[in-house]
């Protein structure tokens, strides 16, 4: 059997990296790899952390590329990659262009689709924007649904799609637990990747944030940064802020945030030093669906820079607050939660138990499947924080 993962961007690497790995522990099972090529450099360090290789380089990313003009040619150069494996299953992963690509292109030439983290939904058309519109097309093309939680496996059976659908954890959190253990049982590695980063400061609380979503470009970006500079004020904080390597989103957070004392504006960073900084933060402000969680799998207070979030699981157990960009909101939520005592950090099982990648491989070869389902106790002071 043959299957063809497609994927282009680190989230996307990171979590279908698991699933490949699995199956190539199967004698039976030739599986391909064609990635797209979406920020490069992060890409290439998240496939070197696992040891994979790309078959396929379809190098398709230009500067201010339109998302119209990305898709049509992500499907004119996944062609001829489709008319020459001729595989026996197409897997993409998630809702970006290139998983939306992948999936249409497949359906044209009659090859089955599995759609590894299926489900999530806002039923808000543009946020996030186009992830929710591409998650939801994808559907339409699969035939096998790996849902992550048991909500996401409700939102495809109301939806009454074809297929079959399995309840499997998220396989990021199958990631986030090796990189963990590498981490934890390699001294040497944790010294470089120490090295790596900002020192730690005895005297200052640690802030992680990540910022990157298409719909917050502009007044919301600015916003959110506005709300940083404020809370960089406080001497008994440091914020920590990786810059996507959108130019855009850059220049915005360098304009508003550089030179300010408090406030550490960082490069991209790989896999396991952003984990490492996770470990480090005292509070977590993300916009990212996979940072939220990630956060919540470590245990950390997180507070969701969006009206809408596809992953509620983390809000409606307490483990997580939604503030969206406000700054009087983000900062009334970050200066409560640095106020409390920290609670302590204990691991989750809300969004998997690090078995995803085990179970979806079981699908995909036809065995049976001990689906994940997982209840997480309410967390009733982040609740009431309004």
């Amino acid at each position: 059997m043959k299957f063809l993962a497609v994927f282009g961007t680190r989230p996307e690497a990171v979590k279908i990296a698991p699933i490949i790995k699995t199956l190539q522990r199967e004698s039976s099972v030739e599986t391909r790899l064609c990635v797209t090529g979406q920020h490069r450099e992060l890409l290439d360090a998240a496939l070197d952390f696992f040891s994979l290789r790309p078959d396929f380089d379809l190098q398709v990313m230009a500067p201010e590329q339109a998302l119209n003009a990305l898709l049509a040619k992500l499907i004119e150069r996944l062609d001829p990659v489709l008319v020459r494996e001729q595989p026996d299953r197409v897997i993409v992963q998630g809702d970006t262009t290139t998983a939306l690509a992948a999936a249409l292109a497949a359906f044209h030439r009659g090859i089955p689709v599995a759609h590894v983290e299926a489900g999530l939904r806002t039923y808000r058309g543009g946020q996030p924007f186009p992830e929710e519109y591409n998650r939801r097309a994808i559907g339409l093309t699969a035939d096998l649904h790996f849902a992550p939680t048991r909500a996401a496996r409700d939102n495809l059976l109301t939806e009454r799609l074809g297929g079959e659908v399995f309840v499997t954890g998220n396989s990021g959190i199958d990631s986030l637990d090796l990189v963990l253990a590498r981490l934890d049982g390699d001294p040497v590695f944790r010294a470089g990747i120490d090295a790596a980063l900002p020192p730690i400061r005895a005297d200052r609380r640690e802030i992680l944030v990540t910022a990157h979503r298409r719909e917050s470009l502009g007044a919301p970006f600015a916003a959110i940064c506005a709300a940083l500079a404020t809370l960089g004020e406080r001497p008994d904080v440091g914020i920590l802020f990786p810059l996507h390597p959108h130019p855009v989103l850059r220049a915005a957070a360098e304009t508003a945030l550089r030179g300010l004392p408090n406030v550490h504006l960082l490069p991209p960073l790989g896999l396991p030093h952003f984990v490492r900084l996770m470990k480090r933060a005292r509070l977590i402000l993300t916009d990212s669906g996979g940072v939220q969680e990630e956060a919540v799998a470590l245990g950390k207070s997180l507070l969701v820079l969006r009206d809408a979030t596809e992953r509620p699981e983390g809000v409606e157990a307490g483990a997580a607050l939604r503030v969206g960009t406000d700054p009087a909101r983000i900062l009334h939520a970050a200066e409560h939660m640095l106020a409390a005592p920290p609670a302590p950090e204990v691991r989750s099982h809300l969004y998997g138990d690090g078995r995803a990648a085990e179970r979806i491989t079981a699908a995909l070869l036809g065995r049976p499947v001990d689906e994940f389902a997982r209840d997480w106790p309410r967390i009733e002071s982040m609740r009431r924080i309004g």
